[in-house]
């Protein structure tokens, strides 16, 4: 293996390579490493890097097996960014075109975390660390939280 290839790599497929490219920019400062156009100007592959995390990204390609979501659809998995400020970052998102779906809270875990929703139906949390929570406090502010 080459020792500059990520160990594993996440791709998304997206309606729009162009667009979203943009997106993640404004969104989440993401930092455009490569793209791969096409003749007629869309996004065979590229690579961005959201702090020290490289993402892969393509448009939607059946012989490939790459299919972006249907309009309106949600994926199932969820990207997590660590923070400084999930407010900030939060807002930064919403911003940029991302559609709300969790406003910024502190939760028991001692994070505060806010979640959107991207263009193209991809789940982005937003954690800033508030304090360190241990595993038995965990479990006793679990139990509170689910008997709320």
């Amino acid at each position: 293996m080459n020792e500059n290839e990520p160990t594993l790599a996440l791709s998304v497929t997206v309606r729009d390579g162009n667009e979203a490219l943009e997106f993640y920019s404004k969104a989440f400062g993401a930092e455009e490493l490569f793209r791969m156009p096409m003749p007629d100007g869309s996004v065979a592959h590229a690579e961005f890097k959201i702090g020290n995390t490289q993402i892969y990204l393509s448009e939607s390609s059946p012989e490939w097996h790459a299919a972006a979501m249907p309009e309106g659809s949600t994926a199932p998995c969820l990207f997590s960014l660590g923070v400084e400020s999930c407010d900030d970052a939060f807002a930064k998102a919403i911003a940029a075109g991302a559609e709300p779906l969790m406003e910024p809270a502190d939760q028991f875990w001692g994070m505060r975390v806010g979640m959107v929703k991207d263009p193209d139906g991809y789940r982005w949390s937003f954690r800033q660390f508030l304090r360190e929570v241990s595993p038995e406090e965990m479990m006793k502010l679990a139990e509170e939280f689910h008997s709320a």
